[in-house]
């Protein structure tokens, strides 16, 4: 089974690459661009086949190690 994560600062929590990229952008001549933010993007290949149990084993993966929940939110996608 395959899971993704995508981690992504919550709102308020200042994200300076994200403004380095959208400065970066529009020296590039992109136009029209408000706020970027950055974030991650994991995928993990598991062998857990019950989505459930999965689902549960990723939470844990990244309340411990993937994301800082003090400033950043995760989504866990399985497929």
């Amino acid at each position: 089974m395959k899971a993704r994560v995508h981690v992504t600062l919550k709102n308020g929590v200042l994200d300076p690459q994200g403004k380095a990229i959208g400065h970066a952008l529009e020296s590039l001549g992109f136009a029209g661009i408000g706020e970027v933010r950055q974030g991650k993007f994991i995928e993990l290949d598991l062998t857990e086949n019950d989505p459930e149990r999965a689902r549960e084993q990723v939470r844990q993966m990244c309340e411990r190690l993937l994301a800082n929940t003090v400033i950043e939110n995760y989504r866990i996608d399985l497929g």
